[in-house]
């Protein structure tokens, strides 16, 4: 952080400090005739004309005959507007920005608060910011849908009645401190905030790495600064050695496991990459995280048992009550704008075994259709079916038909090629994806794998399925295989669907070890984070 933002936060802090000191904000109440319980039609006029805006807040002032939350001359107003201001003078470090809400300019309007009318514009715009600041900070401050299409999860909202009628009811700072998501991950990110922002204000990591490759045995200055940056970044004891040693074989290990990358020990181009990234990259991978992290604050929470896909770590987790308990490798959609994985929640209610194949409209017309013209046999796996699903006669061929004026499906049967493999697990969606099997098994030995249509595919489909059953077979295993065995394209209902979650984190963390970072393959992050900033984020040394 520049010295000249420490100093103005300093100073900020300095004078809330002196205005809760000094007793200013308990002088909001009123004087004179207003003292008989705030009765003045100026108030309440003020206070109704101010509420159109937001409905919840005024059935909650309505409901309570406009009676004011935070200007009333009693200790539970002075306790909620201290409360306000001092949970917004902390916003920076839930990653939201101080500007947003204005502090000093509420500040100023409270101190030079004259009449009832003034007064019921006070108050309007108190339980405005308190609502702004906890819509904010509990369900995420930006709209993902509006800054990638890929985004399509809805905004988190609780009712700005409730919160209000919370904030009447309870203790004020219990109120503010429960906004924030309560999850582990939510607060394991903003300790990673703090230590990264800590860093930065000591000099970050240090001097990045030169070479192109280093490996065991290696001397010399690139050496030096590898290992250099590797103590600073909590992978390496301080040494004093200048040798590419075994220690440093650990520590290069434990930062490509935790980097997604090939875990060899060795630190070449790619490893090197990595390494050489600053804390400034990683502090915006973070808070992005924090922001993604609200927006999965359902209220429903996201279930004892869930399964979650990191499209950017590429696996696919059943987690329960809060713990890994199966975890298999997955292949997520190209980097191709129509054929990114789109983010969203849904619940899982069956599988297919021996599925069928029915290839979506997009495909059939912009790959299998240009094949078809050119040669009626192309593409033989798949069977072309009209609207009553009956084959078509290929003899007939298909050079006349345009993507537009195309009539037929494409539907590929069960069978060892089928694309989807020997199972799918379906949640359906209004975006057509799913889990499934498939048998390009080799495409799951890459580290990065971004090779699907959108869809996404697991490394252990099987082993995924009999998770699954266990809640609801004994023998999990032989009833899958009894059902594979057949060769016919089996539904089996799962007796308690699963909700299943997609993300997107570059940023996140385990319950032991360092925070893991991905590369933002789709660069959604990029584009949150430039949201981010729009909206007066800054990073801790002042940088955007």
């Amino acid at each position: 952080m520049s010295k000249e933002r420490r100093q103005t936060r300093a100073v900020f802090r300095a004078g809330v400090a002196a205005a809760l000191a000094a007793g200013w904000l308990v002088a909001m109440a009123p004087q004179g005739a207003a003292a008989q319980g705030l009765s003045l039609t100026a108030y309440k006029q003020a206070v109704a004309e101010s509420l159109s805006e937001d409905e919840g807040m005024a059935a909650f002032y309505r409901a309570r005959g406009f009676e004011p939350l935070w200007t009333a001359d009693d200790s539970a107003s002075q306790d909620r507007r201290a409360a306000l201001i001092e949970a917004l003078s902390r916003a920076e470090a839930h990653g939201l920005p101080a500007r947003r809400y204005d502090l000093n300019g509420l500040l100023t309007r409270m101190r030079s608060v004259q009449g009832d009318r003034a007064r019921g514009l006070v108050e309007v715009e108190l339980s405005r910011t308190f609502l702004k600041y906890a819509h904010d900070l509990n369900g995420g401050m930006l709209d993902g849908r509006r800054i990638d299409s890929g985004i399509k999860r809805p905004p988190q909202r609780l009712a700005s009645e409730g919160l209000l009628q919370d904030l009447a009811r309870r203790d004020p700072r219990a109120v503010l401190r429960d906004l924030a998501p309560q999850s582990p991950e939510y607060a394991r990110l903003m300790r990673e905030k703090l230590t990264l922002e800590h860093r930065i204000a000591h000099g970050g990591w240090g001097t990045t790495v030169r070479s192109g490759k280093l490996e065991p045995g290696q001397t010399g200055a690139d050496v030096v600064a590898l290992r250099d940056r590797l103590v600073a970044m909590d992978y390496l004891a301080p040494s004093l050695s200048a040798r590419y040693d075994d220690a440093i074989v650990a520590a290069v290990s434990r930062f490509q496991e935790d980097h997604g990358l090939e875990v060899d020990g060795v630190a070449g181009s790619s490893t090197l990459s990595a390494i050489n990234i600053g804390p400034e990259e990683r502090l915006k991978s973070v808070i992005v995280a924090m922001e993604r992290e609200r927006w999965l604050n359902m209220p429903e929470g996201l279930g004892a048992r869930h399964i979650l896909v990191n499209l950017v770590d590429f696996h696919a987790r059943i987690i329960d009550d809060g713990k890994v308990s199966f975890e298999t490798r997955s292949v997520v959609g190209h980097q191709d704008p129509d054929r990114r994985t789109p983010e969203f929640s849904d619940r899982m209610e069956f599988m297919v075994i021996n599925p069928s194949w029915y290839v979506p409209r997009s495909i059939v017309v912009n790959e299998y259709l240009p094949q078809l013209r050119r040669n009626p046999g192309a593409v033989s796996h798949l069977e072309i079916t009209d609207s009553s699903g009956r084959r078509v006669n290929r003899g007939r061929g298909f050079a006349q038909y345009s993507a537009a004026s195309f009539p037929y499906a494409m539907r590929q049967p069960p069978g060892p090629r089928n694309a989807l493999g020997t199972v799918k697990f379906m949640f359906p969606n209004k975006y057509n994806i799913y889990l499934h099997d498939t048998p390009s098994k080799s495409l799951f030995n890459q580290n990065q794998r971004t090779y699907s249509h959108g869809c996404i595919r697991l490394g252990d489909p099987h082993d995924f399925a009999y998770a699954l059953l266990a809640r609801q077979t004994d023998d999990p295993v032989g009833f899958f295989q009894s059902r594979l065995r057949t060769g016919s394209e089996t539904r089996v209902n799962l007796d308690e669907p699963v909700p299943v979650h997609l993300i997107y984190r570059t940023a996140f963390t385990k319950a032991k070890g360092q925070v893991n970072y991905r590369p933002d393959v789709y660069g959604r992050d990029a584009r949150i984070w430039a949201a981010l900033a729009s909206e007066g984020v800054v990073l801790a040394g002042g940088q955007g």
